[in-house]
């Protein structure tokens, strides 16, 4: 019973350790993946028409996701500098944002650790089969 209790706490341990970088700003993504879960989530892309539009579309950081709040509304912006686009959300697309990419997280590492436990047991009990023996 405590083994499972220790078992659970260091699995959602790493589990929140794995997913702060993806909540720090998602700098770890390849921006096409980025781009993806930033339209699923309701981001509008918006190219600059105006002067005051490139002004502040130049001002931005490229590839992360920046918060930014004007006349007391709040919304969100992602800068895709080599296409010249902007993504823009509000705080309900930058939470449905937020999931997809934990979500995805999850998914990646869930893969991850199955890929390697069929490493694993294809070195241990592949190897005691016919034709490969290790010792």
């Amino acid at each position: 019973m405590k083994n499972t209790i220790i078992s659970i706490s260091l699995a959602a341990t790493l589990t929140a350790a794995c997913a702060l970088p993806m909540l720090s700003g998602c700098a770890s993504m390849d921006s096409s993946n980025q781009k993806s879960l930033l339209a699923a989530s309701g981001f509008k892309a918006r190219t600059p028409q105006t002067p005051k539009q490139h002004e502040l579309f130049n001002s931005i950081q490229p590839y992360h996701v920046q918060r930014a709040s004007i006349n007391g509304k709040v919304f969100y912006v992602y800068k895709d500098e080599k296409n010249g686009i902007a993504y823009v959300g509000g705080e309900a697309e930058y939470q449905r944002y937020h999931q997809l990419a934990i979500q995805q997280s999850i998914a990646r590492e869930n893969y991850e650790a199955a890929v390697m436990n069929r490493n694993t047991a294809m070195g241990w009990y592949g190897a005691w089969g016919w034709g490969n023996p290790y010792w």
